[in-house]
């Protein structure tokens, strides 16, 4: 081997190494690096230098093989048909050249089509006769993962087809753009790390095993293939969209059968400006050959097919400069480094802020002030850093440090939990974590207090007239009226709003408490269930997670806030203003349930499992989350789960809802 040789060789090896190690981080953490656009230049180095080299080509190769290693916690499935990854470019030369190769190969006309390229998660789906019967991720292309449950709670793909046929389909499944945005408010809220973009918190939640959280999440999906479509009598990919919309399946419909690359391209351009008016997200088009016996013709190689190449677009970021940083702290008191910018026109809008998350953000990317900095939409929607131009810095930049105190009320600073990236002011009455849960509070979703605004809030809380949002309920008229732009009409009309606000259902109350994870959803979800202020406050575990959408991280984060001294006061000066009472209680309408104890497993068809636990209390039967001795029932819907191997070993009898049905009315 020569010495230049040898050089390659070494820089193969780095190269299979460094893409193996992002490979991972984007299949598997769902938590990627670096861009797709410096992964696809490493990816063409390594594929250009093998194809030179062939000597070097190894079948163990990132070149010769897609995806990353399946997981251990979810059940291994083969998929039918490898599942191929795509060719990619940014730019009209390589799709010249790709037109070009193809004309080479087939002797006669034909069509291209072309799909907007979601930006989300793959998936294979099967379904025997007409129903869904088997969910398949990507995994490594030829094994994936059974992810049969999380597809269930997805929007937009069937469990019931319009015909009874056997058929494997496959698609992206996606986080839409708003939710995306709501739901790293609430980690970022909860010292959690964010997600990067939305296509990173789709495959975040799909490695959850609890699958409530898809449906929580508004998953939604688009199937674009149908497996050995011949079968079927599909001609092309456009007939195939067709029909996988006739039986049931949401399509992405932007999709143009076209004659030209040329009008391939000007679609490109128009879908460049475009994207950003959709509400989830694309990062390009995908270019297929429209007449399916071409594509056989065509065929394909060991990464991907020959017929079809993604069509991306480039990544819009922008030079900026970051003038100066602020420290913003939150509801729960999460202190959050805020970056201020040299205003710059990015993805259609002007950007003057970006969020650096934590103070482990900044170190990694080793970002200080003043630095020249490159920033990018993160899902087309929040502003962020994503390097420093350190060749450009001049040695005028300072270091940016943690604070040693609250940016607000100058208390002490920390961490909740030794694993928690965010630092959090642990003053319980720091004014900015009051002004912000009084915010909350006040909101429409909550106790919908009309006229306490946030700039009254912030008057209240600096003339230190409420301490916590309790105290909103023993602030009198006079005291309002001393407040600027407050008059005495004025006064008297917020007054009337705090007392009116005071019959509020108590699922309201528990949306404005600021409790972890539990939004206007799950708190009726809870209301429904205890119907009583006092219950909510002592529940256990077993009594929260027996409730529908409720697992045990959130039940523990339930039990741990009502747990707290702080709000134990609030609960208490709340319940003695009248606030929160509890909701009477349905009466017993009959006594076939008493003395009996049930636990419930599995997916219900007629009612949630909330409802059914009202049907058994209003018998005087109890319900309870964990299979034991003394439970007489196990209620059992479609996929149960461990409870039901438990009920067979201690022989509890198993009932489906028909029987249950036939217990109640006896």
């Amino acid at each position: 081997m020569t010495q230049g040789e040898k050089k390659v060789k070494e820089r193969i090896d780095y190269l299979r190494k460094v893409i193996e190690k992002h490979d991972y981080n984007y299949y598997v953490l769902a938590s990627p690096k670096i861009s797709d656009q410096e992964y696809d230049q490493l990816y063409k180095e390594l594929e250009k230098l093998e194809q030179e080299y062939p000597q070097f080509l190894s079948k163990d190769s990132p070149t010769q093989k897609v995806g990353a290693k399946v997981l251990r916690e979810f059940k291994r499935v083969e998929h039918s048909q490898p599942m191929l990854s795509l060719d990619n470019t940014y730019n009209e030369e390589d799709i010249y050249a790709f037109s070009e190769r193809i004309k080479k190969n087939i002797d006669q006309p034909f069509h291209y089509c072309v799909e907007l390229k979601i930006d989300g998660v793959s998936f294979a789906a099967r379904y025997l006769n007409g129903k869904l019967d088997r969910g398949i991720s990507r995994g490594n292309g030829v094994i994936g993962e059974d992810i049969t449950e999380h597809l269930r709670q997805t929007k937009g793909l069937p469990k019931e087809l319009s015909q009874e046929i056997d058929i494997e389909v496959r698609g992206e499944v996606y986080m839409p753009e708003d939710v995306f945005a709501h739901v790293n408010k609430v980690r970022e809220e909860n010292g959690l790390e964010i997600f990067a973009n939305p296509r990173n918190a789709t495959a975040g939640t799909f490695r959850q095993l609890n699958t409530i959280e898809v449906r929580k999440r508004g998953i939604g999906s688009f199937t674009y293939s149908v497996v050995e479509p011949e079968k079927y009598g599909i001609k092309s990919q456009t007939q195939m969209l067709e029909r996988l919309q006739a039986l049931g399946f949401t399509i992405e419909n932007h999709y143009k059968s076209l004659e030209s690359i040329d009008d391939v391209i000007d679609y490109w351009l128009t879908w460049t400006e475009k994207r950003h008016e959709l509400n989830f997200d694309i990062d390009g088009l995908v270019v297929k050959v429209d007449e399916l016996d071409l594509q056989k013709e065509l065929g394909s190689t060991a990464h991907s097919p020959r017929w079809a190449i993604a069509f991306k677009f480039p990544a819009e970021q922008k030079e900026t400069t970051l003038e100066s940083l602020t420290w913003s702290v939150g509801r729960t008191g999460v202190i959050t480094p805020v970056a201020h910018l040299t205003p710059v026109i990015l993805a259609g809008t002007t950007v003057k802020n970006a969020n650096l998350h934590n103070i482990d953000n900044i170190r990694e990317k080793d970002i200080k002030i003043k630095d020249k900095v490159i920033i990018e939409k993160a899902g087309e929607i929040i502003p962020q850093v994503v390097r420093v131009i350190k060749e450009k810095r001049t040695g005028s930049e300072k270091a940016i440090e943690p604070p040693e105190e609250c940016p607000v009320c100058g208390g002490e600073v920390g961490k909740a939990k030794s694993d928690e990236v965010a630092i959090r002011c642990l003053n319980p009455v720091c004014p900015a974590k009051v002004k912000r849960a009084l915010q909350t509070f006040s909101s429409r979703e909550a106790m919908n207090i009309e006229g306490l605004g946030e700039k009254l809030i912030d008057q209240l809380v600096e003339r230190e007239m409420v301490e916590d949002i309790a105290d909103i309920y023993y602030i009198s008229e006079e005291q309002l009226i001393s407040l600027e732009r407050m008059g005495q009409k004025s006064a008297k009309n917020l007054m009337g709003e705090i007392e009116k606000s005071k019959q509020k259902e108590l699922h309201h109350l528990l949306a404005g408490l600021g409790i972890p994870n539990v939004g206007k959803k799950t708190a009726k979800e809870i209301a429904n269930a205890f119907r009583s202020l006092d219950k909510i406050v002592n529940a256990n575990m077993d009594d929260l997670t027996v409730i529908e959408g409720i697992g045990e991280e959130m039940a523990r984060g339930i039990v741990r806030f009502f747990s707290n001294e702080r709000i134990k006061t609030i609960i208490k000066k709340l319940k003695e203003a009248d606030v929160g009472r509890s909701e009477e209680k349905e009466e017993l309408t009959g006594t076939n349930l008493k003395g009996l104890k049930f636990v419930i497993t599995g997916e219900l068809q007629s009612l949630t499992r909330s409802e059914i636990k009202k049907k058994i209390e209003s018998q005087g039967g109890k319900t309870t989350s964990a299979v034991s001795r003394k439970t007489d029932y196990l209620l059992c819907g479609k996929n149960p789960g461990s409870k039901l191997d438990k009920a067979k070993q201690l022989n509890v009898k198993i009932i489906n809802e028909q029987e249950f049905f036939n217990l109640l009315n006896r």
